[in-house]
Formats: structure tokens, sequence, C-alpha cells
């Protein structure tokens, strides 16, 4: 091993481009802090849903606890392309999520809490991954792919919430199975089905 740094086309050629490398490396540790966060809440949110009214969203919650893993995972191979990395200390890895706001609501089983919790993740998250595909829309097509992906089922997770919360039509079809991810699938293998 050398102690000269390595000259990284893959990042030379974004930085032409007008991309700041490192702003978007500090962006997907962000984005993937808060997925993988939201992966941990949703599980505990999802056990929660209790009664015949929380047998029905423990499948709507499950599709979207699952997706967010695979978002989580989608943004993982990129950041190290990047040169980027995660921290080692998990909980610090958490706290850069934020997302203390989904710990269970003062009445634990409380429905509409539960689910309107689920629809501010599902929000910060389009926030988020907005900003990354604007960040990289036509100066890093590979990082665009996956944001562009994750962002289309974080909309669609949060007409979901507005659905179950407003009585607002979402067009919603159940999954084939849980954790199917139509949009991001081709990012993370670790759901795939044997």
């Amino acid at each position: 091993m050398t102690d000269s740094k390595p000259n990284v086309v893959g990042i030379e050629i974004l930085k032409k481009n007008g991309l700041n490398v490192d702003e978007l490396v500090k962006s997907l540790v962000v984005n993937a802090a808060v997925e993988f966060t939201a992966y941990y809440y949703f599980t505990n949110l999802r056990a929660h849903c209790t009664g015949m009214d929380g047998e029905g969203i423990k499948g709507i919650i499950e599709d979207a606890r699952l997706e967010d893993l695979s978002h989580f995972e989608s943004c993982i191979e990129r950041i190290y392309q990047l040169g980027g990395s995660l921290p080692n200390d998990a909980t610090e890895f958490i706290k850069i999520s934020g997302c203390e706001f989904l710990q269970l609501p003062p009445n634990p089983t409380d429905l509409k809490a539960i689910l309107e919790k689920c629809l501010k993740a599902e929000q910060g998250a389009i926030v988020n991954w907005d900003k990354v595909c604007k960040m990289t829309h036509g100066k890093d097509p590979a990082t665009y792919e996956i944001a562009k992906d994750i962002l289309a089922e974080e909309i669609e997770h949060e007409s979901w919430f507005l659905e179950l919360l407003y009585g607002r039509p979402s067009g919603h079809m159940r999954r084939k199975y849980s954790g199917e991810r139509p949009h991001t699938r081709k990012h993370s293998r670790a759901l795939d089905m044997a």
C-alpha cells in the first residue's frame, strides 16, 4: 500500500462537471443515516399498531420500512465510490439523521399519531432526496439515478400515509410482496428473494 492518493477518474470527472463532491458525500451520508434510522423506528412503530385497525396499517408501514432499508443500502456503495465513508460509531450515525421525532408517541398505540410520524418522515426524505437530485442532475448520472429512484418511492410512501390520514386517494396498490421496491431494486440486493 502506498502513501500517495490515487487519481480517481470517476471523481475528477464529477468535479470537472461542476459538482461539489464533498458536499454530495455529506448529503449522502446524512440521507443514509435518515433511511437507516427510519427503518429502525418504523420497525418499532409498526409493532405498536394494535387492534383491528392496526393490522391493516402494519402492512403499509412494513412496505415503507423495508423500502427505507433498500434506500439505505442503495446509497452505501456510491458513498464509498466517491471517497466517503460511514461513521464507525452507530450512535453517531443515528444522531446524524435527526430522526428523534420518530420515537413512539406518548400513547404508544395511537394509530393517528403513528401515521403522522410516518408521514413526517417520508416528507423529510422527499426534501432530502430532491436536494441530491438537484445537486447531481446533469453532473453525476450515477448518483442522480439512485436519488431519483429513491425519491420516486418516497413520494409513493407519502401518498400512502396521506391516504390513511386524510382519505386522499393515492392510487396505492399493495406491493406484490413486502420489500418489493419497484424503483430501487436495482440498487440494493439485500432484500432479494432467494
